[in-house]
């Protein structure tokens, strides 16, 4: 990870969704903190998210205000907008980086199994989405940054839920672009392919990540932080012409 800041979020507010752990979502903390921002991070995992607050301030020497928030949940959801909006003065950047995986043949997937994967991945970005443009449309500025995949575009086997909610990730972001751009706001998506973390390794076979890593034109798997790198383009002035994008970070290709 690079250690030279441009200050492309400086004296900006970014609100962080599943930024607990030692994934996409902290990474993404990370780098904005570096880039200047005030960062917000929610988990509903509250002892992750206490202890990701915690190492993000030992690294930027800032301590990100941290709110505890189930984003299926509209009520925490309001919360979780009002309490961020109410310390810093505005959210500037929203980061919808939570998300529910998991493998099932849709001929032996249960009812609970798609329900829950669609309600984190797609429902919960919606309402997070609405609430935090229901802040920034009268202040007439802001970016929402989605968190999206490939499978939104690819078939693979085993992930019609995640799949199908990835891609509505994709629409959801291209229709709420042109909902809002009219306010000067921007909303766009970064659709990556694999990015290892521990977390994922632990829910995820060693022999399904080589298999998807050999798969990629580098040999290997993404670093969370070059996921964070393209979500802080998409945050930041240097993308101020693209909305409704879905931006593929991947060297993989069909």
């Amino acid at each position: 990870m690079s250690d030279v800041s441009h200050d492309l979020l400086r004296d900006r507010t970014v609100l962080v969704t599943a930024a607990a752990g030692t994934g996409i979502g902290y990474a993404t903390a990370r780098r904005c903190a570096e880039e200047g921002a005030r960062v917000a991070i929610s988990d509903k995992h509250e002892r992750r998210l206490g202890e990701a607050a915690e190492r993000l301030a030992e690294i930027t020497g800032t301590k990100p205000l941290a709110v505890p928030c189930d984003v299926t949940d509209q009520q925490q959801v309001d919360r979780l907008v009002d309490a961020v909006a109410g310390e810093y003065g505005s959210i500037d950047v929203l980061v919808n980086n939570a998300g529910l995986g998991g493998t099932a043949s849709v001929v032996d997937m249960t009812d609970e199994q798609w329900d829950s994967v669609l309600a984190v991945t797609l429902t919960a970005t919606f309402k997070m989405t609405r609430a935090a443009l229901r802040q920034m449309v009268p202040a007439r500025r802001g970016v929402i940054v989605n968190n999206a995949s490939v499978v939104g575009w690819r078939a693979q086997a085993g992930q019609a839920h995640y799949a199908a909610a990835k891609a509505g990730v994709m629409a959801l972001t291209r229709c709420s672009a042109m909902d809002v751009a009219e306010y000067g706001i921007r909303v766009n998506a970064v659709s990556p392919s694999i990015a290892v973390h521990p977390h994922l390794a632990k829910v995820t076979t060693d022999e399904l990540l080589a298999e998807l890593a050999a798969k990629e034109a580098f040999g290997r798997a993404a670093e969370p932080w070059e996921v964070a790198n393209v979500i802080v383009f998409l945050a930041s002035d240097y993308s101020s012409y693209l909305t409704g994008e879905v931006v593929s970070v991947s060297s993989q290709h069909p």
